[in-house]
């Protein structure tokens, strides 16, 4: 079993910056780790993903702005955001399939206009 725990969330400015953290409770580090975001009356949705070989994938919305990365002797993903609009404000989740999905609790982020 896995155990996700996302952290980093919070309140910025338009233009602003912020870093998620995602730790898992076991190794992951041969798996590839997602974010999605889920905003008010809308469907989650991918964000970005890093294979276990460490190669990102992003959606077309954060592109340029967004950054995944990892650090597998902590069994850690990080999301570093950039340049934030309100259009990201949503929940940010974290998952993993290992044998099963995976996912954290969510940590909050808000954009202000």
């Amino acid at each position: 079993q896995v155990q996700l725990v996302e952290s980093g969330g919070g309140l910025v400015q338009t233009g602003g910056s912020l870093s998620l953290s995602c730790a898992a409770s076991t190794s992951i580090f041969t798996y590839s780790v997602d974010w999605y975001r889920q905003a008010p009356g809308k469907r989650r949705e991918f964000v970005a993903s890093i294979t276990g070989d460490n190669r990102p994938f992003y959606s077309d919305s954060v592109k340029g702005r967004f950054r995944i990365s990892r650090d597998n002797a902590e069994n850690t993903v990080f999301l570093q955001m950039n340049s934030l609009q309100p259009e990201d404000t949503a929940v940010y989740y974290c998952h993993v399939f290992r044998d099963y999905d995976y996912w954290g609790q969510g940590t909050q982020v808000t954009v202000s206009s």
